[in-house]
């Protein structure tokens, strides 16, 4: 995490303020839970609570350097704050049990402020898709071009591959939902599932379905799978922003706001930089991926191998992650469209773009595939060399007119034709 993309919400998410006082809120539920099963005495947490205790954290970092054990550490300002109460608190209680159960809650906690973010930016997509539905765009395939389609088509494709980001990143919030209050190795020897059911119920968390020491760590690879899978969506569409801003191409620009500079040398540049940062972002959220599924396996009960990871990989993906989606918005909302170069550029491929339609066309009138194939193709090599266009090549080649006819042969060459299930297209994507 560093400040340049860092939301000011994930740096209070992430801070050691925040983790300090969802460990505090656990032992706290946890000590309400165990009154109730009469281990501990009626009104501890509350007596705690009514304290408002301040945690220091930089204190804690200042005993930790003595115990070497950041829980212990918190446990023992914990005592110093709120005096002999506090000797309840944690009974049966293993770290894992407060250190996982907290990272649950912080994961969730920025889950929902993707998934806020995710759904803004689909609506932006939605929105501008409708916008231009029928903004006619040359399909490309290999960057060359292929047959026409429409922006509103194209922007349509990517708000489905962002939608079922969305899908997956929904499951994996309910699977990263999850915490313990086990003990040592997940037997409950000096707890009880009851116990744990009632204080992770008040936390907004289930259970471990069958605890070790840890939460099973392939509920947190599945969540770093799930935003991977949205950063390699947004990079797409970005991918997708930076060839259309190209000189050659020049169909759809990012903004450029007034006092804006491209360059330190050339006063003329425009630049795709905000498409070039998301593409650059979402190597760092692909990159945890590994990480996150090399911490599945842990020896027997428990070890600490993940530890260091995840507290890198956490607050680094996820608040990458958010920038990321603030700035996919920010970028397709003011995304500048150039209608009229898309046409001029439809109008470049001197009708090549139809040359499928003749194909079948001679196909349908009894010639082979191939032959047809070759009939086609000599022609179009004409027009990309640059003599004539393929309709005014077609027409000057006999026997393709003979197969044919002059009219159904002009025909081919209708764009609406082309076009006509867009809007069943759009329909479905919106559904």
């Amino acid at each position: 995490m560093i400040p340049r993309y860092t939301p000011s919400e994930f740096a209070i998410l992430w801070s050691d303020e925040t983790r300090f006082g969802i460990w505090l809120d656990i032992e706290l539920a946890a000590c309400e839970a165990m009154e109730s099963e009469g281990l501990v005495p009626i009104g501890t947490a509350k007596t705690i609570r009514n304290l408002n205790l301040v945690l220091d954290p930089q204190r804690i970092h200042e005993i930790e350097k003595t115990t070497r054990h950041d829980v212990i550490a918190f446990l023992t300002h914990v005592e110093q704050l709120a005096g002999a109460p506090a000797r309840y608190l944690h009974r049966g209680m293993t770290s894992s049990d407060v250190l996982d159960t907290g990272f649950a809650i912080l994961l969730t906690r920025a889950t929902d402020a993707l998934l806020l973010r995710l759904e803004s930016l689909l609506e932006v997509l939605k929105r501008r898709s409708k916008e231009h539905s029928h903004t006619v765009l040359m399909g490309r395939s290999h960057g060359i071009h292929a047959e026409p389609v429409t922006f509103g088509v194209v922007l349509a494709g990517h708000y489905c591959e962002l939608k079922r980001g969305l899908a997956r990143l929904m499951v994996s919030r309910e699977e990263i939902r999850t915490g313990k209050l086990a003990g040592a190795v997940g037997t409950y020897a000096h707890l009880s599932p009851a116990i744990e059911r009632k204080a992770l119920e008040s936390l907004g968390l289930k259970a471990e379905t069958v605890p070790t020491q840890v939460v099973a760590r392939d509920r947190h690879a599945a969540l770093f799978g799930a935003m991977a899978l949205i950063a390699a969506g947004i990079e797409r569409l970005a991918t997708n922003v930076r060839h259309w801003q190209r000189t050659e191409v020049s169909e759809a620009e990012e903004l450029f706001s007034t006092g804006q500079k491209g360059s330190s040398a050339m006063p003329h540049k425009r630049n795709p930089i905000l498409s070039e940062n998301l593409c650059g972002l979402s190597r760092i959220v692909r990159a945890a991926v590994t990480p996150a599924l090399e911490n599945i396996v842990l020896w027997h009960e428990r070890d600490i191998s993940h530890s260091s990871v995840e507290r890198m990989i956490a607050p680094d993906v996820t608040t990458t992650l958010a920038f990321m989606l603030d700035r996919a918005t920010q970028l397709i909302e003011g995304l500048v469209v150039y209608p009229e170069q898309m046409n001029r550029n439809v109008q470049r491929s001197a009708g090549l773009c139809f040359s499928e339609s003749v194909l079948l066309a001679l196909v349908d009138r009894g010639i082979a595939r191939q032959q047809a194939y070759v009939m086609v193709q000599r022609n179009a090599m004409k027009a990309i060399e640059g003599h004539g266009s393929l309709l005014e090549n077609l027409l000057s080649d006999e026997q393709v007119v003979e197969r044919i006819g002059r009219e159904p042969l002009i025909r081919c060459f209708d764009l609406e034709h082309s076009l006509r299930h867009v809007d069943e297209i759009l329909a479905r994507a919106f559904e």
